[in-house]
């Protein structure tokens, strides 16, 4: 069952994930190429946190649901958010930067800024269970982990180039695919036995 969900939910939000890497990509190169305009590790704090808040809200919001446990619900949140948001956000561009020999530095926020990573998570989880926003809109958490995921390869590899761009497409589309479309539904779900399947 869960099995099925996972499929349908990558065929539902593949075309779309896909046209927002290439808006993303096309208003970057706008942005640093055209504009000259500076997109620096700041930037990408700022995408990854917000990030990490909405994933943190829709996940523990979806758990709660289902579960009325406001501890466990908080903690699935937090989790959730913060490992799907180092995997899309960090661990796939990083691992993409090094395919393309682009000499990636690495940085998880969660480890050099742990205190408000996990403050913005926890955060985000209770804000879930409080306001019970079970469907975090798609648009906005595929746009920021589009946006982080990409903007990690430009902060983090200092001798990143256009001619990848192509490439990165491709590396920004996996990063965001597979965890970040699927968190809020498929991922509390492991946590819920019980649980229905969520329409």
């Amino acid at each position: 069952m869960k099995l099925k969900l996972i499929i349908h939910e990558l065929k539902e939000h593949s075309p779309f994930t896909a046209l927002a890497v290439l808006i993303a990509i096309l208003m970057v190169i706008i942005l640093q190429y055209l504009l000259q305009v500076s997109l620096d590790e700041d930037i990408f704090h700022l995408a990854h946190f917000l990030h990490v808040i909405v994933s943190a809200v829709a996940t523990s919001a979806l758990y709660y649901k289902y579960k009325k446990s406001f501890l466990k619900a908080i903690f699935i949140g937090v989790f959730g958010a913060i490992l799907i948001g180092s995997l899309s956000d960090v661990i796939f561009p990083y691992l993409g930067g090094l395919i393309i020999d682009s000499h990636m530095h690495f940085h998880l926020p969660i480890i050099e800024e742990t205190f408000l990573t996990l403050s913005l998570a926890i955060f985000g989880a209770i804000s879930g269970v409080i306001i019970k926003i079970s469907k975090t809109p798609h648009l906005l958490h595929v746009f920021l982990s589009v946006f982080a995921s990409l903007f990690y390869l430009l902060a983090f590899s200092p001798d990143f180039s256009p001619i990848y761009f192509t490439i990165t497409f491709f590396i920004v589309f996996l990063a965001v695919i597979v965890p970040c479309c699927l968190s809020d539904i498929v991922f509390p779900l492991f946590f819920c036995k019980k649980c229905k399947s969520i329409k």
